[in-house]
Formats: C-alpha cells, sequence, structure tokens
C-alpha cells in the first residue's frame, strides 16, 4: 500500500492542521492502540467541514480510539470518551478556521441492539437522528457516527465508511475505508 502524503493545510488564525492523503479505499492491520489512534489522525486529513464517517465494528473493535484520533486530527478542544449516555457530543475546533467534531453514538438509538439485530426501522432511526438536529452541524463540523452503519450511510450522499475489526484473543484490530456513494473526493484545501 502506498504510503501517505503530508502537507501542512491552512490555519489562519489558528495552529495549522496536517493535512494527510491516505488512499481510499485502504486498509491497515493496527496491532496498538496508538495505532487506531494515529489511523484516526491521518484520516481526519481527508475530512473537512459537512463530511460524515461512519464507525462500523463491534464492542470493543476500537470505534471511540479512532474517533479520538480523528479529533487529533481535526484538531478539536475536548477529551474524546464514548457518548453512549448522552447520544451526540460536539468538541469544537481549537482555533483557527478548521471544522469542529461532532462524535454520535447511536448504539442507544438502536435500542442497544446490534445493528444487524432487531430494532427500531431504518425510518425511525433517521427520525431519531433528525431531532439530533445534526444538520446544523454539518455547516461547520465533521459528524462521526459509532454504529451507524447500515443507516446512516443510506441518509448522506457519501460518509467515509471505516469498518474496525478485532481478532478473537486478541488485541490487534484492522479497519479499512472508503467513500461511500460517491467516488473520489477532491483533496482537502
Amino acid at each position: 500500500m502506498a504510503g501517505p502524503h503530508e502537507g501542512i493545510g491552512p490555519g489562519p488564525g489558528g495552529p495549522q492542521r496536517r493535512v494527510m492523503t491516505l488512499p481510499v479505499p485502504g486498509e491497515r492491520t493496527l496491532p496498538t492502540l496508538a495505532d487506531t489512534h494515529a489511523l484516526g489522525a491521518e484520516l481526519a486529513g481527508l475530512l473537512r467541514a459537512g463530511d460524515v464517517v461512519v464507525l462500523d465494528g463491534a464492542l470493543g473493535a476500537g470505534k471511540t480510539a479512532l474517533t479520538t484520533g480523528i479529533a487529533a486530527g481535526l484538531g478539536v478542544r475536548g477529551r474524546v470518551t464514548s457518548p453512549t449516555f448522552v447520544i451526540a457530543r460536539r468538541h469544537p475546533p481549537a482555533g483557527g478556521d478548521g471544522p469542529g467534531l461532532v462524535h454520535v453514538d447511536a448504539y442507544r438509538l438502536l435500542g442497544g441492539q446490534e445493528p444487524d439485530g432487531p430494532g427500531p426501522s431504518t425510518a425511525d432511526l433517521a427520525d431519531q437522528l433528525e431531532s439530533l438536529d445534526l444538520d446544523s452541524a454539518l455547516d461547520r463540523d465533521v459528524v462521526a457516527v459509532e454504529w451507524g452503519a447500515g443507516f446512516v450511510d443510506s441518509l448522506v450522499t457519501s460518509p467515509l465508511v471505516v469498518r474496525l475489526r478485532r481478532g478473537e484473543d486478541t488485541e490487534v484490530r484492522s479497519a479499512a475505508w472508503s467513500w461511500a456513494g460517491a467516488g473520489p473526493r477532491p483533496p482537502v484545501p
């Protein structure tokens, strides 16, 4: 797999944001938590305000850890924790013109069920997501949705879908990512 190309993104009035261009689609083995965080920071270089990231994976697959890396790469404020009990948490940009991050955990919207298990209909989930008013966040933020596979990716035009897996009896994880819907996107300005 080709390595990323680095550059410094615009940051008038605030810290400069490192822009990474990863191959998309892509995949990577993540032997450690630090590797998961690093991939999240690299993926942040692909993202701009209005983008939605759908994080797919079982409990313990690394969704929140990857979001922590995305937050670091975007340069947002606040500690990233699983928003399970608040459903959505906004992390504003630390400065400059960069996007903030809205971290959504749709697990509660699913009624605590795995996305492919019994639970609310896609229409009910769409209504619940609508009630979170994420549309207003899309103007200025990146939205990362844990447990969003199967319904969030059908509600937006071209989300970045990241599938995380953890092997049995091991902490080694793997990630695969691609833009759903539309084809390749232009680089982040």
